[in-house]
């Protein structure tokens, strides 16, 4: 068997999870699946799986190679394209990741765009509110928002937004409007979990960061609902601010305590660097990249 296809399948049975599911994935029969991998392990001289009658998962050696069969894909991937001269034109599958929010209402209509463009290429999402490993999950190109760990991820700063508080016009003509940060105890608060549970929600004054503890009446798990009952006057609340841009621009929402927002929070585009980035994902980031930095609501 080719040695680049056997790289390829043990490949998919890393990121599938199992033998079966990648000869599904590649169109192959699970016993030519596991002839592929039993080649490989002998030709390298080492198990690159653990297999059980439950799961199979990788190794130590198998989790180093895996990042290495990666890499020597990507870039026979790259010599191809070069070969016929359609490295400019970006093919094959993306997968990205997104907070859920942000993904529905910046990352899915450029993502539309990038497709209409160049309709060799594909793509799948995962829009979800965790940081998620783009290795562990075998995505290539993630949107984080805040400040970013040490990793050997590249990231480009795309823009950036802040913690705002907001209220409807129609909350504040009936409980009035906090003047600082310790006066929410007099309020209605409704606290967004996809934000975190902390009953500590922090503020600053004059550059001196502080926080005041908080006891929402409610908590609700997705930001919708909180924007929803926020804009049916029901109380104050805190997200970020491209989250309720479009309520904020007509109206329907109004900031509360400015003055004491924090420092605002940047938003990387990531994607694993070096000669591992294919020719999509470059074209990818580069043009969401752009597109995010011309929003105002993201600047």
């Amino acid at each position: 068997m080719d040695r680049f296809h056997s790289i390829q399948v043990f490949v998919k049975v890393a990121e599938c999870g199992g033998f079966a599911a990648a000869a599904r994935a590649l169109a192959m029969s699970p016993p030519a699946v596991t002839r592929a991998v039993a080649m490989l392990e002998e030709r390298l001289g080492t198990r690159l799986f653990v297999r059980t009658t439950r799961s199979v998962r990788l190794t130590e050696s198998g989790d180093r190679f895996l990042q290495d069969g990666r890499r020597i894909l990507l870039e026979l991937e790259e010599a191809e394209d070069a070969a016929v001269g359609s490295h400019a034109a970006p093919r094959g599958e993306l997968r990205i990741t997104a907070p859920v929010l942000f993904g529905r209402m910046f990352v899915t209509p450029i993502l539309g765009d990038f497709l209409n463009r160049y309709p060799l290429a594909s793509a799948q999402t995962l829009f979800v509110d965790r940081v998620v490993n783009l290795m562990d999950e075998g995505l290539d190109v993630a949107i984080r928002i805040g400040d970013l760990p040490d990793s050997s991820l590249t990231a480009v700063q795309a823009g950036s937004v802040r913690r705002v508080m907001f209220a409807a016009p129609e909350y504040i003509r009936k409980h009035g409007l906090p003047q600082r940060p310790e006066d929410l105890s007099d309020h209605r608060l409704i606290q967004s979990l996809a934000m975190g549970a902390s009953p500590e929600w922090p503020f600053q004054k004059n550059g001196t960061p502080f926080s005041v503890r908080v006891e929402p009446r409610l908590r609700m798990n997705t930001n919708d609902a909180v924007i929803e009952l926020a804009v049916r006057g029901w109380g104050l609340s805190r997200l970020l601010s491209y989250q309720v841009a479009p309520y904020l621009a007509d109206g329907r929402l109004q900031t509360v305590l400015r003055a004491f927002e924090m420092p605002a929070m940047p938003i990387h585009v990531l994607h694993q660097e070096g000669r591992m980035v294919s020719a999509k994902v470059r074209s990818f980031v580069d043009h969401m990249v752009e597109r995010l930095r011309a929003d105002p609501a993201l600047n």
